[in-house]
């Protein structure tokens, strides 16, 4: 969908990965093993995001880490266009919202790190699931969105955050009450 509008793949690639979840951040090396790209392109298209605003960079040893400047007067709305890309927003809007008692929803995996997949992994974090209707739902989203949709439940007392960064699942909140 993105990609006839913007046609350098690997600039959609940097999209996801940034945008996404504001939290990742990565070097030269790390996209080019992740994309399975040269690091030339890579680096020129790391460049332009960054002579525009769009990514901010830091030294951490010898490296130079790129990560979303969240302070880009359009981070909200290209967070808003990956969000319908990769199929979060739908999710969010007509599967979580409709499920019961739930408190908080977190993207974890592979997208939650900006990586291309056809998995969409969720934790659910709340009391008195309707899990009924959330199979229905989900059954009907991953028709919708041509994507495989995870989950996990927690109940309140069960779910501790510390546990899902420690696991390196890279929790990204898409949704709280």
């Amino acid at each position: 969908m993105i990609e006839t509008l913007i046609s350098s793949k690997t600039r959609v690639k940097l999209l996801v990965k940034f945008f996404l979840n504001s939290n990742n951040t990565a070097y030269l090396r790390n996209l080019e093993e992740e994309f399975g790209e040269s690091t030339n392109g890579i680096r020129l298209e790391l460049n332009k995001f960054e002579k525009a605003g769009f990514l901010e960079s830091f030294s951490k040893g010898n490296k130079k880490l790129f990560t979303a400047n969240t302070k880009h007067p359009l981070f909200n709305e290209i967070n808003r266009i990956i969000l319908k890309m990769t199929g979060i927003e739908y999710v969010v809007d007509y599967v979580i919202q409709r499920i019961g008692d739930l408190e908080k929803v977190y993207l974890v995996g592979k997208l939650s790190q900006g990586q291309n997949t056809d998995i969409i992994d969720l934790v659910l974090v709340g009391n008195n699931l309707n899990k009924t209707f959330l199979l229905e739902q989900i059954e009907k989203a991953e028709k919708k969105i041509n994507k495989k949709i995870r989950y996990v439940h927690y109940t309140s007392r069960e779910f501790n955050l510390n546990k899902i960064k420690e696991s390196e699942m890279h929790p990204l909140l898409l949704w709280s009450k």
